[in-house]
């Protein structure tokens, strides 16, 4: 995965390393060095809650999110972001997508699509597994990944009936598509909605309310409207921790912070709260600090 021709030298193999947890989703291209591996850039799950989703972030359609998300902060960065925009939104159908091989009138031959390698770690390679669905959003996002799609949800092997028969392998890209778009979750809370208003179910209320809440936040009627506004969000501005830092840094300027002690390194807000920033004292301050002890002792005596 990461030998490199002779002939190469300095010139580097990136890896996309997908890797899960209970809470998140962790995409980042990777690099390898005699020292050890340098993460060049990383993308995580919960910086969509930034792009409006604050629910399901280690779901497939969240993987396909944050595979998206990496591919074009990479190619921001790198100023193939215009060159290469991958799949809209609206063009997504869950098919297997070869840039080179389906339409050569989109590769720029001055600057080749970005090239990385699929690193899946100790994870099996399962058909449906959440690793393919940030392979899926980071090919569409612009980037090449040689790849097939055999494991994609929607592909089967169906055995041969008859002997002497070969079995046949068959692919529905519209079961993947439904996966993006997160359509299966979004029956299930509809099922469930009408079980509760009909009286057939007796279930905790609290059940799908942080779903409920992230769609009438995004003001959409379904799922796939909300990740549609994710995707959309994304490629316009693939940076939004940045901005919620900057946003952060702009309420502190407008905060006003006055010393109520500047010897103690007491201070206060706009809103009366007050907290203590201790700090470090000169060599002129101690200097100070002990005078005034002398001249107590000596009155006191």
């Amino acid at each position: 995965m990461i030998q490199q021709d002779k002939n190469k030298y300095e010139t580097k193999k990136h890896r996309f390393v997908v890797r899960k947890t209970n809470a998140r989703i962790l995409c980042q291209l990777v690099t390898a060095h005699p020292n050890g591996d340098k993460i060049e850039y990383q993308a995580d799950s919960r910086e969509l809650k930034n792009f409006g989703l604050t629910a399901g972030l280690t779901n497939y359609a969240a993987a396909y999110c944050t595979g998206l998300l990496l591919a074009r902060r990479i190619l921001k960065s790198k100023k193939m972001d215009t060159i290469y925009q991958g799949v809209a939104s609206k063009d997504i159908d869950g098919d297997y997508v070869d840039m080179y091989k389906d339409d050569g009138a989109h590769i720029n031959e001055e600057r080749r699509p970005f090239k990385a390698i699929l690193d899946i770690g100790l994870y099996r390679a399962t058909t449906g597994n959440r690793v393919f669905g940030a392979l899926k959003g980071f090919t569409d996002g612009g980037i090449f990944v040689k790849h097939n799609n055999r494991r994609f949800p929607g592909f089967k092997v169906i055995p041969p009936q008859d002997k002497g028969e070969k079995s046949k392998e068959t692919f529905d890209p519209e079961v993947h598509k439904n996966k993006i778009f997160g359509h299966y979750i979004d029956e299930h809370i509809k099922l469930h909605t009408e079980g509760i208003a009909k009286g057939q179910i007796k279930t905790n209320k609290q059940q799908f309310n942080l779903w409920k809440k992230a769609i009438d936040a995004n003001k959409v009627k379904s799922l796939k409207e909300l990740y549609t506004k994710v995707h959309e969000a994304i490629r316009k501005n693939p940076d939004g921790k940045a901005d919620a830092k900057k946003a952060r840094e702009e309420k502190s300027k407008k905060a006003v912070r006055k010393p109520i002690d500047a010897k103690l390194g007491s201070w206060t807000d706009s809103k009366g709260r007050k907290w203590l920033n201790q700090r470090k004292l000169t060599n002129e301050d101690r200097k100070k600090r002990v005078e005034a002890k002398l001249a107590k002792m000596i009155a006191d005596a």
